[in-house]
């Protein structure tokens, strides 16, 4: 006798002795650590390699340190919380689907940054009138207020980064880090703040990229160089500075880029969104290339009326300055005479501004049209067309013997061919997985025609096998989700098809009277199958294969009855067929043989059911027999078998006829004597066919379901 063969239940095993029990509870114990021990180092293989890659050995080590200084002090560590607690709060975990959210809209704050920077550059501007530079006060305040916009979503993620493991909270469980009560224990809350406090590329790292450097650089030292008259100085102290930050802050875009595929292996999720990330790359680094060609032809028209200034006599290097360095747009009047004479040079207007032919102004010639135009978004659009034409076309461009403009150029080409290389291949790659399942069907699809012309099967059986590849096809886009599934480890395995298939296996009203642990097994084992319309599933007296759930679409269930008549019945979601096996996994002595089919199967639409084969409804009620015991279970068996249905519907219809012979006849006695029976031949020859159909009709077994 074994308890489990039947009734399956935890709790039995613990009758036994007290050594029987301590052995199955150990041998449960070492599964299951055995288990968490799969997860930790599935877990640790990602996390430790991004580890490694930051070069964050020390701050792992000085984690393990304190997480054991924690264990042998539980009486510290326990009531460190219960007196103050750490004011940062619990620990995050960094799979969580709302951090992984906040990571997704991160990056795009970082993306958006990363564009707001260059927007400084088009902050300084040349006087038409005056031939002075200038910053434009309202457009500077503008962009200063997107940069403090991104820099206060920078602030909130450092906060969070304060409480963010770095290992999932899984991990943690799988180690014995938790301490029972469903979080970190404060210990570990410390420990990652102090650890991203301390990182190379942690809290220090982020304040960096954060810095006010440019608003800084714009309202202070931009003002007083040019009070000073040190106008070319000004373009080489602002690209200085951006570069200063703006580089840390594509590698630290970059890296929340890895930590986000190391931590879920995606990003969004989707193929489109994969592509629209690599544009949008594309784009940022074609406005950075072209706001730095422009302040870069700022530059060079500064430089060429420098030289008319210094060759204009009366003209001082202030004079290049304007009067109000930050200008808002409000009109004054100018009364420095010096500056009204250099406004009125007609030859540092032609030589430096009207033209790029009477100055080499190399490849920036076209910025000869911009630094003068009030229009900001012509300012801005015109370099990013132009960082476009640049990075895709490598070259064409005609460079001067300056080293920072040839510097520039060859910075420039190698970036557009990189950045081209990586965009194309990443597409590529992108294309390639959205279409390949596709093309992976045309094959098929050209290999199944071929097969049918080579068998020279009919048009019929062409047909219906297209139909059934197109909605196998419509339902799953070629996922072989059964082969998908059957690789996972057996646990994991066993809780995917649960949560699957757990809401509709419930739909069937024979499984909503069975405990759970059934309803685990049972979704384990069943199979989802499609069905095309006007598809014959069984026929009637073939033997039963499977049982199956309907989830959509509708079947017709058809038995032939004597001198060619049937009955027919339709079955709908929820509805099951194949009930036959029931009664032939639970009969004793138990018959090897299959139960024939007592009625054929049809399709009226496309259906979608569950099927659970012979072997797993055999396996299922000979290890859960007790569930089917339970008169709930037989009810609905009976009630919703077609079987038993038709068998009833035929015998109220006979129930029925008898009555309205019987009210025909005004007879109160259903027993009449022979002889009026016999003169009347009509009533006896219909009454014999009656009985002849209830005879005849296919009741179920009188055994079946009663287990």
């Amino acid at each position: 006798y074994s308890p489990l063969q039947s009734k399956p239940n935890p709790i039995l095993p613990t009758l036994h002795t007290h050594g029987r029990t301590h052995t199955h509870t150990n041998t449960q114990w070492d599964m299951a650590n055995h288990h968490e021990q799969e997860i930790s180092h599935a877990y640790d293989d990602s996390e430790y390699e991004e580890e490694e890659e930051e070069g964050e050995d020390e701050e792992e080590e000085e984690e393990e340190k304190s997480s054991g200084d924690c264990k042998t002090m539980k009486g510290t560590c326990g009531g460190g919380r219960r007196g103050g607690g750490w004011f940062m709060g619990r620990v995050l975990d960094p799979r969580a689907p709302w951090v992984q959210e906040w990571n997704r809209v991160f990056l795009l704050v970082c993306a958006t940054g990363l564009f707001v920077d260059p927007l400084f550059f088009y902050a300084l501007s040349i006087s038409d009138n005056c031939m002075c530079l200038f910053v434009d006060g309202w457009f500077a305040i503008t962009v200063t207020v997107f940069r403090c916009m991104t820099d206060a979503l920078h602030v909130w993620n450092m906060w969070l980064q304060f409480k963010m493991s770095k290992r999932s909270y899984a991990v943690v469980v799988a180690r014995g880090e938790d301490n029972g009560s469903g979080r970190l224990h404060d210990m570990s809350a410390r420990t990652v703040a102090l650890r991203y406090l301390k990182a190379k590329k942690g809290f220090f790292f982020d304040l960096f990229v954060i810095l006010p450097l440019p608003q800084v650089v714009l309202w202070v030292a931009i003002p007083a160089l040019l009070e000073k008259g040190s106008t070319t100085m000004v373009m080489t102290v602002f690209l200085i500075m951006f570069l200063f930050q703006y580089l840390p802050k594509i590698y630290q875009s970059v890296c929340l880029l890895r930590r986000m595929q190391n931590l879920s292996g995606y990003i969004f999720g989707t193929v489109w969104w994969g592509i629209a990330l690599n544009m949008i790359a594309y784009f940022v680094a074609s406005h950075a290339v072209g706001a730095c060609w422009y302040l870069l032809g700022i530059q060079r028209a500064a430089k060429c009326l420098k030289e008319q200034c210094i060759g204009t006599k009366g003209c001082g290097l202030r004079t290049l300055a304007c009067e109000e360095s930050i200008y808002y747009g409000t009109t004054s009047l100018v009364r420095d005479r010096t500056r009204l004479m250099w406004g009125e040079n007609k030859v540092a207007r032609s030589t430096c501004l009207q033209s790029d032919d009477n100055f080499d102004y190399g490849a920036y010639k076209w910025t000869v049209q911009l630094v003068i135009n009030e229009s900001r978004l012509e300012k801005i659009l015109f370099p990013i067309f132009w960082g476009l034409m640049t990075l895709s076309t490598f070259g064409n461009l005609e460079s001067t013997t300056d080293w920072l403009e040839v510097i520039f150029i060859i910075i420039v080409l190698t970036t557009g061919l990189l950045l081209v290389t990586m965009l194309i291949g990443n597409i590529k790659v992108f294309l390639h997985a959205t279409t390949s399942k596709k093309q992976a069907m045309q094959l098929k699809m050209r290999n199944v025609e071929w097969w049918m012309r080579r068998r020279h099967l009919p048009q019929g059986f062409r047909q219906r096998v297209r139909n059934y590849e197109r909605q196998r096809w419509a339902a799953m886009r070629g996922v072989d989700e059964c082969e998908m599934i059957r690789n996972l480890p057996e646990g994991l395995r066993r809780d995917i098809k649960y949560h699957l298939c757990l809401d509709l296996v419930r739909q069937v009203p024979l499984f909503q009277h069975m405990d759970n642990l059934v309803l685990e097994n049972i979704c384990d084992r069943v199979k989802s199958l499609i069905f095309t319309k006007g598809e014959t599933i069984t026929r009637e007296g073939d033997p039963v294969q499977r049982m199956l759930f309907i989830v959509r679409g509708h079947l017709q269930s058809s038995q032939v009855l004597r001198d060619g008549v049937k009955s027919c019945c339709m079955l709908g979601p929820g509805n099951f067929s194949g009930d036959e096996l029931l009664s032939w996994c639970l009969r004793r002595p138990f018959v090897e043989r299959l139960p024939p089919s007592s009625s054929t199967l049809v399709t009226l639409e496309t259906t979608e059911a569950f099927g659970l084969e012979s072997e797993d409804v055999k396996y299922v009620t000979q290890h859960f027999r007790y569930t089917f015991v339970n008169e709930k279970v037989k009810r609905s068996a009976r009630y919703y078998s077609p079987g038993w249905r038709t068998w009833a519907a035929v015998a109220i219809q006979l129930a029925w006829r008898r009555y309205k012979h019987r009210l025909t006849l005004t007879s109160l006695s259903f027993i009449r004597p022979r002889r009026p029976l016999s003169r009347c031949s009509s009533f006896g020859e219909d009454r014999l066919r009656l009985y002849t159909a209830l005879l005849t009709s296919p009741k179920p077994n009188q055994d079946d379901f009663d287990f």
